[in-house]
């Protein structure tokens, strides 16, 4: 439906019934003929429209078993007073052509109105576009920046030149990956401490670092990693295993997903025993730093490791029912403090210490705290996330005291 562009500010809609079949023309021909005279001089649809104050006057209107029911628009460029009382004008049309009629008024619409809203809409969308666009733009610089600043940081380690990020040497624990592109995605994350074997044979680089550090295994979710872990444990000291996804490799994952796995991560023994690659377990041990040779141990000697094995099992089991922890010094405890408040009550203690046996997880908070307090051992319900384990450190768990 057409509506004339230079009468746009108000829209009058009514409808209209017929007892009768009536067409448009005639429709149009009672609205002019019955207003006629109506309204004054000033009023008059006629002279409004040539002026341009009232638009085309359209009409749609059907006709079904002797009736006739349509609809009227009138575009109207008058006050809303004006127009007003040209709408209630049209209620008194009561015959089109030889047939009774009835026009009812629908309302009148702001088309100013109705136009402001579709602006705004459509300037919200186009505003949407152009934010996209500046963020777009935004994270590619981003991503430029970061990608060069990642290939920057990486170094060459060892004899072999291998891939590795910039905090290998100095890190108490390494990631080892299998190429560059691990190392890469691996930096993009703010993870610094990778090495990658650069190929399928183990470097002595990588035999080298795992005798004196502690060396998570990351590798692909598919059977070429499992391949690679096998050689790693046949020649490597490794001291965890982190896979990516099967089906996925590590140079692909998202940051959530790396997270995770890493978090994930299972000691050798543990991942041996509920993975089967083929290997028998005596296969895989860790090789000593220093080779002692085996002393005999006296009876005397076995029943007094054994009673203070029980008793630390006892204190272990009371501590995990009151969710405390304990500080002791040569096997005696000097205190115990709730599990909330531990960590904090560990910060002020003054005593000298040298273990700590805890009813909660071993948390690297916790493996800091200990560190400062020159703390040796800590034994604990389970270890949690920690990445960080100073050598002079000892962490084990409840479970491994028992054996």
């Amino acid at each position: 439906m057409y509506n004339d562009p230079n009468a746009a500010k108000y829209l009058i809609s009514a409808k209209i019934e017929a007892d009768g079949v009536v067409e448009r023309p005639d429709v149009v021909g009672a609205i002019f003929g019955q207003t006629e005279g109506l309204l004054g001089d000033d009023l008059d649809l006629r002279d409004l429209q040539k002026s341009g104050r009232i638009g085309r006057i359209e009409v749609e209107i059907k006709s079904e078993k002797g009736k006739s029911v349509g609809e009227i628009k009138i575009p109207s460029s008058l006050d809303q007073v004006e127009t007003a009382i040209l709408a209630a004008a049209l209620e008194t049309i009561d015959r089109v052509g030889p047939c009774r009629a009835h026009v009812q008024v629908l309302g009148i619409e702001d088309i100013r109105a109705t136009k402001r809203q579709r602006v705004i809409e459509r300037a919200k969308q186009l505003l949407q576009e152009l934010l996209n666009q500046g963020k777009h733009v935004s994270e590619d610089i981003i991503k430029a920046v970061r990608e060069t600043v990642e290939i920057e940081e990486i170094t060459s380690y060892g004899d072999e030149h291998l891939p590795a990020g910039p905090n290998v040497e100095k890190s108490d624990a390494i990631i080892v990956v299998e190429g560059r592109s691990d190392v890469i995605n691996l930096l993009k994350h703010g993870i610094k401490n990778t090495i990658a074997l650069n190929g399928t044979s183990v470097p002595k680089t990588i035999v080298e670092l795992s005798k004196k550090k502690i060396v998570t295994a990351f590798l692909d979710g598919d059977r070429g990693g499992d391949l690679i872990l096998k050689e790693l444990l046949q020649v490597a000291d490794i001291d965890f295993v982190a896979r990516a996804p099967k089906g996925y490799e590590v140079e692909e994952l998202t940051y959530k997903q790396l997270t995770k796995a890493l978090r994930n991560k299972m000691p050798v023994e543990q991942y041996l025993a509920t993975h089967d690659l083929g290997i028998e377990k005596e296969e895989h041990k860790e090789q000593p730093k220093e080779v002692k040779k085996e002393k005999k141990v006296d009876k005397k000697e076995e029943n007094k490791e054994e009673k203070k094995l029980s008793k630390l099992d006892s204190l272990f089991i009371e501590l995990n029912e009151k969710k405390e922890a304990a500080i002791l010094k040569n096997d005696k405890v000097l205190t115990r403090i709730p599990l909330n408040e531990f960590i904090d009550k560990l910060k002020e203690f003054k005593e000298k210490a040298d273990t700590i046996v805890t009813g909660g997880v071993i948390s690297q908070r916790l493996v800091d705290v200990a560190l400062q307090k020159g703390i040796n051992k800590i034994i604990g319900y389970k270890i949690g996330n920690v990445t960080k384990r100073p050598l002079s450190l000892k962490i084990i768990t409840h479970d491994k005291v028992k054996k």
